[in-house]
């Protein structure tokens, strides 16, 4: 059996994984549009704070580990198109520009997704980051070692964008973050959190502006200086947009089902619209238990779940993805929180009525020392 996985993140790297411990007959080729495989943006902040020093250290695998375990892999080529009829790929070698095709038998989709770039003036300056793979971690651990990078504005308040202020606060910045939103995190946290959240934000000097809509970022010699929102100007020396993520799935408009936000129509085995297709990861949506219906939630968690599915149900329905509640957790600052299940921002956009319950207390017994409290 011919098994061709397309990307190499969390769902790519499951289903490799998966296939090379079930499937041991087959013959299994690997293909990433970067130079190397398997790179975890999810450990982007404890580079950018130094607690991992070697950025090798933020993957899963490597090309070589790879290929000692047979595995065909084939970086710097990106897959541009699917041919499901033929059973087909189409590839670019990105060094040489040389196209071709590639068959299969079975062909599994991990290719995640790219950062949100909006709808603003300023986009293109040079100093204005996106946070997602190797490179723009590379560059961004640059910035924070940078003495003349002073002023840095993170426009987008979620997991990544709060990650990356914590950063640069830490390296002695100057950190102001824009949401258009009321209040930060509000898909992960009730208020009552996020408020505590955020006056410890603006306990260690960042400047937090929520309820803000950013019009434009200004730029000056090529560069962005000042961010510009319809309540204030806030200087710049380096802009990361936070802004979410897009599917890269444009390449398979003509060729497989997608839902009206990009992402890859799948069944609850992963399986797509063709025939011995399966995708995985952020280019799927994915059932979400407290309301019943596929949403992105574009977690690790979520992604190497679906990616062990899709790899176990190539030859016949095996693992069934029951849904999820979409429990994560972050540290910030002071404090450690974890959500799952519904919240308040999600209950309403659901049509659910809701009613909750503020408790603080001890996560441990109050006589044991060094204990601390839980809200």
């Amino acid at each position: 059996m011919n098994i061709v996985v397309v990307g190499t993140s969390h769902g790519g790297y499951e289903a490799v994984k998966t296939v090379l411990e079930n499937y041991p007959d087959a013959k299994v080729k690997l293909f990433e549009q970067s130079d190397r495989v398997s790179f975890l943006s999810c450990g982007i902040q404890l580079y950018l704070e130094g607690a991992v020093q070697d950025i090798n250290y933020i993957h899963y695998a490597t090309k070589e580990g790879y290929s000692d375990q047979g595995v065909d892999v084939y970086t710097r080529h990106q897959v541009t198109g699917l041919d499901p009829d033929l059973k087909m790929i189409h590839v670019k070698n990105l060094d040489t520009n040389e196209t071709y095709d590639e068959t299969y038998d079975k062909l599994i989709l991990a290719p995640g997704a790219t950062p949100r770039k909006l709808p603003f003036k300023g986009n293109d300056l040079d100093n204005v980051y996106f946070l997602r793979g190797r490179e723009w971690a590379l560059k961004s651990k640059a910035k924070i070692e940078d003495p003349s990078v002073s002023d840095v504005v993170v426009i987008g308040s979620g997991y990544i964008g709060i990650e990356v202020v914590e950063a640069y606060a830490k390296a002695g910045k100057k950190v102001t973050v824009i949401d258009v939103t009321d209040r930060i995190l509000p898909t992960y946290l009730d208020h009552e959190f996020t408020d505590i959240l955020t006056a410890d934000l603006q306990k260690h000097g960042i400047n937090v502006r929520t309820g803000e809509f950013v019009q434009e970022i200004q730029g000056r010699d090529g560069k962005a200086s000042a961010v510009i929102t319809d309540k204030g100007t806030y200087p710049a020396d380096l802009v990361v947009e936070a802004a979410g993520v897009v599917p890269n799935t444009d390449w398979l408009k003509e060729t497989l089902d997608l839902n009206s936000n990009g992402t890859i129509v799948v069944d609850a085995y992963q399986k797509t619209s063709a025939p011995d297709v399966f995708a995985a990861g952020d280019a799927c949506m994915i059932r979400y238990n407290p309301t019943g219906k596929e949403m992105t939630i574009a977690l690790a968690t979520n992604a190497r779940r679906q990616g062990v599915a899709a790899a176990l149900n190539l030859e016949k329905p095996t693992l069934k993805i029951e849904g999820v509640s979409g429990t994560s957790a972050l540290s910030l600052f002071d404090y450690k929180f974890a959500t799952t299940g519904i919240k308040d921002a999600t209950a309403a956009k659901s049509g659910l009525e809701t009613s909750s319950v503020f408790v603080t207390d001890y996560y441990r017994p109050a006589f044991v020392p060094g204990t601390e409290k839980s809200i």
